[in-house]
């Protein structure tokens, strides 16, 4: 049966009325970048690549960006690397505090950002860790490791295991089962989990507000610290980019693990 059959014409007219809703505001947002104007106004007839120039020649704005980017690569990376073992542990092991060692791991999505920021700078006062990038990425692996853990473990679901079991029965080791077999069968969930740990670590900004330094500034936090200070087609060139990347990482998340996968994931 078809979609249009599924939904009746007033079903439909609503989703298309919510999308609207919801992309009209990156639209206009995303025309606004490429006005010719001084001021916030959506471009008539002289559309411009200016403002997007200005981004490139703004020195704050493009060290942001690579601290943003090398931040994400790094947690993104570390996040997966605590995910794997943890969901391997979860899924395959019956032992006390299973429920609870999940729950943990899950527990960011709970707790508010602002509340984790606030936290996290105490800690990093108390242990001498404040402005240094390294710590930085041990915070924004504890935002997004859950992510990562939710998708590997939705890959986990249903996985025959007989195929690690035939390569032990052979003489293969455990590094070299979970090198060879697991990890390919897995890939799809694990480098999915990847994708979407580094977009949620690459805008993140609540929690990034309270523990970034002057030299270790992120792109979001730019932003927000520059529209506080002036509001001009500048920063509307910056989202547009932002939502650009965004876009992007989406579709190559699609490409390689199916956004409906992902949302079920998440769930």
């Amino acid at each position: 049966m078809s979609s249009a059959r599924r939904n009746g014409p007033l079903a439909l007219a609503f989703n298309a009325v919510v999308i609207t809703f919801m992309l009209a505001p990156l639209l206009v947002v995303c025309a606004v970048a490429f006005t010719s104007e001084n001021t916030l106004s959506l471009p008539g007839w002289n559309w411009s690549l200016r403002w997007f120039h200005a981004v490139f020649d703004h020195p704050d704005f493009m060290q942001s960006f690579w601290n943003s980017l090398w931040l994400a690569l790094a947690s993104a990376t570390l996040a997966t690397l605590l995910a794997v073992p943890a969901a391997l542990a979860i899924n395959r092991c019956q032992f006390a505090g299973r429920e609870a060692l999940n729950g943990l791991f899950m527990s960011p999505l709970v707790v508010p950002h602002l509340v984790l920021g606030v936290a996290l700078l105490r800690l990093f006062a108390l242990v001498g860790g404040t402005g240094s990038f390294a710590w930085l990425v041990l915070a924004h692996a504890l935002v997004i490791t859950p992510y990562v853990l939710r998708l590997v473990l939705a890959a986990l679901v249903g996985f025959d295991r007989s195929v690690e079991q035939a390569a032990a029965s052979l003489g293969a080791s455990p590094a070299t089962v979970f090198g060879r077999i697991t990890l390919p069968l897995i890939l799809p969930g694990v480098s999915g989990g990847w994708l979407l740990a580094f977009i949620n670590s690459f805008d993140e900004v609540t929690m990034s507000i309270f523990v970034t330094a002057p030299s270790t500034v992120t792109l979001p936090v730019r932003m927000y610290m520059y529209a506080t200070e002036s509001i001009d087609p500048l920063m509307a060139a910056v989202s547009a980019l932002m939502v650009a990347i965004t876009a992007v990482a989406m579709v190559a998340l699609d490409r390689l693990y199916g956004l409906d996968r992902v949302l079920v994931g998440k769930a």
